[in-house]
């Protein structure tokens, strides 16, 4: 079986496509890593699985090369990007860019997904994907602010218990 120019290029086409769209929920989210950097993710991941897949169809012996072991590599390889994202703060004890990083990786899974053809897994996660960046950004962006309220409420009976 093998991959024919039209099919690279809709595997690629779709992992940019995939990847831009979670990227535009970051880019409106003011996050560094936007719509350039998720799609850029999205297809070198589809990239390198569709030339392991090439590689691999044109050895004489196909069995020596497992597309599946540059699949771990990619998701190693998002590991450094990602942590590159992650910052803490030691003024005020916060971590930030975890979400972003982890948005990445699951751009990365997208691409990889697209590079072998997966196209509704693809399609399924991107979704979910933007789901969680929007839905669940309101959801717990509620639980933070009742956190907030019950915090405030302790310091000022705290503060009370002092005077």
């Amino acid at each position: 079986m093998e991959l024919s120019t039209l099919d690279i290029l809709l595997r690629l086409v779709i992992a940019v496509l995939l990847g831009s769209l979670v990227g535009v929920e970051r880019t409106l989210a003011g996050k560094t890593a936007g719509m350039r950097t998720y799609a850029l993710v999205a297809m070198g991941s589809a990239l390198f699985i569709i030339i392991s897949q090439i590689v691999m169809l044109t050895l004489s012996n196909p069995l020596s090369l497992d597309p599946l072991r540059i699949a771990s590599q990619i998701i190693v390889g998002i590991g450094f990007i990602g942590a590159g994202l992650v910052f803490h703060n030691n003024h005020d004890m916060r971590t930030s860019g975890l979400t972003s990083a982890a948005g990445l990786w699951v751009a990365a899974g997208i691409g990889m997904a697209c590079g072998f053809g997966l196209y509704p897994l693809a399609i399924i996660s991107a979704l979910l994907t933007l789901l969680i960046f929007t839905v669940l950004w309101y959801i717990e962006k509620g639980f933070k602010k009742i956190s907030y309220s019950d915090n405030k409420d302790e310091l000022k009976n705290s503060e009370k218990l002092h005077e």
